[in-house]
This record gives structure tokens, sequence and C-alpha cells, in this order.
């Protein structure tokens, strides 16, 4: 891919984790976690979490703009607002424009196992179908909302957003060992292509976020520079060996004295089962730097953060321990990933 002036960065449109509406001290300061990828004119998001339609718009871009979004595991507050995205942003979409992708996990395969706290095993939701796959799911989205796209499309005149966004599971490649229970993250994983067009070219791993599987990372590769985005994991090597020497690592960070506060003087199983599952599946500032620094990336930033309220100067507090470009992002920043725009600062 020649070098064409193409600006790549991203635009964090929302930069709060974890399945709920933030409340209390430094409350809605940050929307959902969202991320979009800006090359050129064109925007490939990653994850599509609460208020992401409202932070596209702010951020200057309609769904218009989309090529690709990329889910890195079906937890609702990475999808959330997926459903609004296509059917809000059909409305947005010239006539002729390619359908846009959605790409992320397939059906697990296997309910997780049940948590070693809970005295009787818990029944599974929707036992006939418990763990569908982004195709699945968003066909099903679209199912639920029949009765007002039909409405849309009979009366109205208007587009199916099935025409215009497309659906797809990724497919793990054979031979790795995988396995949602026993093997989730194989030791030895290779990076793997998922999608690829003249800007960008897509590759995926497999993370460590227990109990959901398959859970991904994703690094963007364009000719100018590249990102990589952590999705939600514990430390692990197989993001290390994604991020080698990337410009931009977007790692996911949870405040750990937080957790201490919010559950650890609860004492009932749900507390204590929520303290295993957040030590057990997410990264501190400390661990993200580590892996930066093992990763050679020449910028850190943190997102997904847990809680979404949580000072800015908590986080900041660590940048003295990261020897390249630390950031802590707030909604709507933009972050070059330019290797080219760096070249060129360095050399004044």
């Amino acid at each position: 891919m020649a070098s064409t002036n193409l600006n790549p960065h991203v635009a964090t449109l929302g930069t709060a984790g974890g399945p709920r509406w933030w409340t209390g001290e430094n409350a809605g300061k940050r929307a959902g976690i969202s991320t979009a990828v800006v090359v050129g004119e064109s925007v490939y998001l990653v994850d599509a979490g609460t208020g992401v339609g409202n932070q596209l718009m702010k951020a200057g871009f309609t769904p218009a703009n989309l090529r690709g979004i990329f889910l890195t595991h079906l937890h609702s507050d990475h999808t959330i607002d997926l459903a609004s995205l296509a059917i809000f942003g059909m409305f947005t979409l010239p006539a002729g424009k390619a359908p846009i992708s959605i790409i992320g996990p397939g059906d697990r395969g296997a309910l997780p196992p049940a948590s070693p706290r809970a005295a009787t095993a818990p029944q599974p939701v929707f036992a006939r179908n418990p763990t569908p796959g982004t195709a699945s799911m968003f066909e099903h989205l679209m199912q639920a909302y029949a009765t007002d796209l039909n409405d849309r499309v009979i009366d109205a005149l208007r587009p199916s957003p099935l025409d215009h966004f497309i659906a797809s599971d990724i497919a793990i490649p054979a031979g790795t060992g995988y396995h949602p229970n026993g093997n989730p993250t194989p030791e030895g994983f290779a990076p793997f292509e998922i999608y690829r067009d003249e800007l960008v070219t897509v590759t995926a791993t497999l993370v460590k976020h227990p109990p959901i599987a398959p859970a991904f990372a994703f690094r963007f590769d364009t000719a100018e520079g590249s990102v990589t985005i952590s999705g939600d994991t514990a430390p692990c090597q197989t993001l290390v060996a994604l991020a080698q020497d990337t410009d931009l690592l977007l790692h996911e960070a949870i405040d750990f004295d937080w957790v201490q506060r919010a559950y650890g003087s609860v004492g009932t199983l749900e507390a204590q089962a929520s303290m295993d599952h957040h030590r057990a599946s997410h990264t501190s500032p400390e661990q993200a730097i580590a892996i930066a620094h093992e990763a050679g990336a020449r910028t850190l930033a943190l997102h997904h953060l847990v809680p979404g309220t949580t000072p800015l100067e908590v986080w900041e507090a660590h940048a003295e321990k990261f020897s390249g470009n630390y950031l802590v992002p707030n909604d709507l920043d933009t972050i070059s990933f330019s290797r080219v725009t760096s070249e060129m600062a360095a050399a004044r």
C-alpha cells in the first residue's frame, strides 16, 4: 500500500468499560467503549458501546464513512448499540454504497463453566441457543425490530439494514488447539488476517478474557502506521505478539483499588464472583505498561476504563513508568498513529 497522506488516527468515541451507566462523581464524562480507526475518509469501528451513534456524529462522521465494524467480543458493553447503529444508520447511507461489514466472534460452541462460588449450578438463559455468534446475534437483533423495519420498508419505502450491513463470524484457524473452556488462548497462537482493503489490513489474535470466548484483539496496518486495540483482556503473550512494534497500542485498564472498594466488604457470593472475574479477566495500568514495553509500542493509550468515573489523575499517575508516549484520552480525542508524521516531527 503506497503512502498517500492518509493521516491515520483513532477517534476515541467512548472510553468507559462495563455493562452499566456509571453514577456518582465524574459520571457522564465517558461514553461506552468504541473506537474509530480513521484512514483517509474511511472509518473502521471497533466495538459499539452505549452512545456510539451520537459519538460518531460528534466526531464528525456518519455511518456513510464506515467500511467495517469489528467486535472484539460479545459482552454487552461492546455491542449494546450495534442495533441502533444499523437501524438509525441506514437513513444516512447514500445510494450505491458498498455494504458495511460487521465482523466478530462466532458461536462460543459451549456454555462457560459455572463459577466455583455457585452453591447450585445456574441455569442458562435461552438454553436452545445460549451462545450465538456475531452473525446470529445481528440477525436476531434485526428480527426483534421487524415491526419497525417492515413499517419503514413497506410504507415509507426505506432500505433495509440487511441490505447495507453484512454480519459474519471470525473463523479461528484450524489446528491451533483452541477450545472455549479448555484452551481459549492457545500458547504460541499466531495473529491471522481477518480483513483487507486498499487502505488497511486487519489481523486478529485471541486474548484472555474468561469466561467469554472467543475474545479478540485487532491490529490495523496502513501504509503510514499501525494501531493495535486490545479488547478486554488479562495480560497475555498473544497480545504482545500482535502488538509487536506497533505505533499505537490502545489497551484496556481497570482500577483494582476500586474493585476492592466496590466488592471487598460486601460478602455475598455475587460480589465474590465479580471480584474473581475482574482479577482473572482485566489488566491494571502497570500491567498494560509492561505489555507495551514488551511489544515495543511507541505510544500507549489506556481506554475501556473501569470504572468510568475514576479520576483522570489516578490513571495519569502511572505515566512516568512508560518510556514512550503515555496517554489517557477523553471521549472524542484524536490520536495519530502515523509513523510518517512522527518521523517528520523527530527530524525537525
